[in-house]
């Protein structure tokens, strides 16, 4: 399957099992309002749809060439797709801690071990403005590991793209807004 059939596919399977459309306007986790709401991880609940997405996560990962040795990103929105792409590549996963642990040896990040030889590939389920996205790079920074690329099952707005290009960082949501048919989501 090309990269933009494995696209297509998970495309699709959001659109079927993680799209909500409401009469009305809804609050979303970022303070925007929207009458769609996306559920990334109950629509990925089932185990051939999460290797789905990550399928094509991976292939456009792949295709821009960039190579990276862990994925993760902030709990609870990354930690399917952690989990699931580093399955489907044979590489390590990892969840940032909101807060660092408050007992044992304080960790913030779980799972691998992220420092300054490693290379991250940053996950986000839904992107709307970004904030849990760099929320999670920023603690990842501090370790002195390189952010490679970021990436996200639907980005719902443009805010998140402007500030990979600024870090200077690629960025590869799987579909946005647009592809949804969707009114962007605008940071407040």
């Amino acid at each position: 399957m090309t990269t933009a059939d494995l696209v297509l596919t998970a495309q699709s399977i959001l659109r079927e099992k993680a799209v909500r459309e409401f009469d009305e306007p809804i609050q979303l986790a970022s303070g925007a309002m929207s009458r769609h709401f996306i559920d990334g991880k109950r629509g990925l609940a089932q185990a051939s749809d999460l290797r789905a997405a990550c399928e094509a996560i991976a292939a456009l990962v792949h295709d821009a060439g960039i190579e990276w040795d862990a994925v993760g990103g902030l709990t609870l929105g990354a930690d399917h797709l952690a989990v699931g792409l580093a399955m489907v590549t044979d590489r390590q996963w990892f969840f940032v801690r909101k807060e660092p642990k408050g007992r044992g040896t304080g960790q913030q990040i779980e799972g691998a071990v992220v420092d300054a030889s490693s290379r991250v590939l940053l996950v986000e389920d839904i992107t709307s403005t970004g904030s849990s996205m760099f929320k999670a790079y920023d603690i990842i920074a501090e370790t002195g590991a390189t952010i490679v690329a970021a990436t996200t099952l639907i980005d719902r707005g443009d805010t998140a793209t402007l500030e990979c290009q600024r870090r200077g960082v690629p960025y590869m949501p799987l579909g946005t807004y647009r592809d949804f048919g969707m009114d962007p989501v605008v940071a407040g």
